[in-house]
């Protein structure tokens, strides 16, 4: 029995010993690599379909800031496309002897092409070099155009003169505009086509322009991507530039935000503490309080606690890295934040807190209520709470009417309270009440309107959209009377609130 080796038998295990077959020995392993050729052959010619396949490219870079100089490389190639016109009809038909109107005709592609790669630098590309193989080929079939007479000069071929300096300026323009590994594809599909026709077909009479044309082609290429990637750079570096400036600019709003909360919590939660315990020990002070006194002194701590309650919100939305939750109002795509929020459902809890204040207030409802996304209900929330401190501190002793309005468009609140009474005191309030009742509506889309009534009252009424169509919304009636026709009404008022 034949003695196997090692070698032979782990050859024999993998497969990739010799097996004996129809034609004699034959190795798997060829059969592999041919495979591998052909699958690698096809993803190139994928690549390479889908790179010199595409007419995208980015814009021509522009020479100048001045407007009257960005069209310059515009002109600059149309007067060279012309000029090699009449250049390359000249040299074709008078020097390569072809006939006038295959002369002019490529003459006049070969310009076209130059023109085109300002729009369509891969099309382009694309004309001039099958314009480079058809004048070549028609040269080198031309018998007349062997010498000059009485000249021992040969004519440069496969490239002409103007044929050389239009796929140049081409291949200048496409290396502009596309990607590096693109204008290198050109470059080599360019001189593969120049060694075809010189190297394959040949022609002794003429003076051998390929390796000149490849020289220049990939000169030109070489300058295109590099001024290319020096302006993609440069682009680079500005948006990296405008990134780090938006985030040193968030996180100085983000550190002025965190030393507003901390102030907040310091200074207010304290005092607001302080009061809560201090009305819930008066009664204890008192010997045999009346009814009167506990229940203005709960509601005092109510008040107190729930003032806590909303400064702890407050100070959660400050803190959030999140700036676009400003005022609670929900993030960008109309989530409730994390916190519970006040909604319209809360307002008869409000009003019968004003009420248990001293204040006249009714209330009324109409339309039927639809689902509201959260920030358009802590809006309107706010808005009544605002109206109703405003008449608290403004208007003692009138009355004052809440209704809200709801519509498929969205809903109205509108609170006015009649003439005061009596005198208000003087309110240390500073005029942030209706810059954010403005501010909140303006976010939401919304229209706000305040004023002061004919009878000496003030109204205020705001119209937040709900969750309907943009056709819908506009087209709701007096819309435009609201955003334009009462725009004076909106800039009087008490300034004090």
């Amino acid at each position: 029995m034949p003695r196997v080796s090692r070698m032979g038998e782990r050859q024999q295990a993998d497969g990739t010993g010799v097996a004996d077959g129809p034609d004699g020995p034959a190795g798997t392993g060829g059969r592999t690599t041919v495979e591998w050729a052909l699958g690698t052959a096809r993803r190139w010619g994928r690549m390479l379909r889908a790179d010199l396949g595409t007419f995208a490219s980015d814009p021509l870079p522009p020479m100048s800031r001045l407007r009257f100089l960005r069209r310059l490389p515009h002109g600059v190639v149309i007067v060279l496309g012309t000029y090699l016109t009449f250049g390359s009809v000249f040299l074709l038909t008078i020097d390569y002897r072809l006939t006038l109107g295959l002369g002019t005709s490529l003459g006049i592609l070969q310009s076209l092409a130059l023109v085109m790669a300002l729009w369509r630098p891969l099309p382009a590309w694309w004309l001039s070099l099958a314009v480079g193989f058809v004048t070549a080929e028609a040269v080198r079939s031309a018998p007349d155009s062997i010498l000059l007479p009485g000249s021992q000069h040969q004519m440069p071929w496969p490239w002409t003169q103007a044929s050389l300096a239009a796929h140049a300026l081409v291949l200048l323009l496409l290396a502009l505009r596309v990607p590096g590994r693109i204008s290198a594809e050109a470059l080599v599909l360019t001189a593969l086509v120049t060694y075809a026709v010189e190297g394959l077909q040949g022609a002794s009479v003429y003076s051998p322009t390929g390796l000149l044309a490849v020289v220049v082609f990939a000169t030109v290429t070489l300058l295109g991507t590099a001024l290319r990637g020096r302006r993609v750079a440069r682009t680079q570096l500005v948006e990296q530039a405008t990134l780090t400036a938006e985030e040193r600019a968030r996180r100085t709003v983000l550190e002025e935000r965190s030393r507003i909360a901390r102030e907040l919590h310091d200074v207010v939660a304290h005092h607001m503490s302080v009061i809560s315990i201090q009305a819930q020990v008066v009664p204890h002070l008192v010997e045999n309080p009346s009814a009167e006194l506990r229940e203005n002194v709960e509601g005092i701590r109510g008040n107190a606690l729930e003032a806590l309650t909303e400064l702890r919100r407050v100070l959660g939305v400050l803190r959030s890295e999140q700036p676009g939750t400003a005022y609670g109002l929900g993030s960008a795509d109309g989530t409730a934040p994390d916190a519970p929020q006040p909604t319209l459902d809360d307002v008869d809890a409000l009003v019968d807190n004003v009420r248990a204040a001293g204040l006249e207030v009714s209330t009324g409802v109409t339309g039927r209520r639809r689902p509201l996304p959260p920030g358009v209900e802590l809006s309107a929330y706010r808005i009544v709470q605002e109206g109703l401190s405003n008449a608290l501190r403004h208007a003692p002793g009138s009355r004052v009417t809440v209704e809200l309005e709801h519509s498929p468009e969205g809903v109205r609140v509108r609170v006015v309270n009649s003439r005061p009474t009596r005198t208000a005191p003087p309110s240390p309030g500073a005029g942030h009440g209706l810059l954010g009742m403005r501010e909140r509506t303006t976010m939401l889309g919304g229209t706000l309107i305040a004023t002061v009534t004919p009878p000496g009252g003030f109204l205020v009424e705001a119209f937040l959209p709900g969750p309907a169509d943009g056709a819908e919304r506009d087209g709701r009636p007096g819309a435009a009377e609201e955003s334009t026709g009462r725009g004076a009404g909106r800039a009087t008022g008490r300034g004090s609130r």
